[in-house]
């Protein structure tokens, strides 16, 4: 999967979580940044693994940081 349709699809995962598109930056960190709960890191989940069509595990989700670890996180996913 290209990166632009990665990004685009991640931008809408994050939507569902109710971060406002503006909001959304490469660096803005989930938890600081974006002010994620528990609550909106699984619904993350729940939409980034149906979307991507990936399974993700507790372990892999705490990793994810920010957007740009997110990202690269899907990139590798998708090989």
């Amino acid at each position: 999967m290209e990166d632009k349709k990665i990004r685009r699809n991640l931008y809408r995962v994050l939507r569902k979580t109710g971060v406002q598109k503006q909001n959304i930056k490469l660096t803005s960190s989930f938890n600081d940044d974006l002010q994620f709960d528990p609550v909106d890191w699984s619904i993350f989940a729940y939409y980034l693994e149906g979307v991507f069509d990936i399974s993700i595990n507790d372990e892999e989700l705490v990793k994810l940081e920010n957007v740009t670890k997110t990202i690269q996180f899907l990139e590798r996913s998708a090989n």
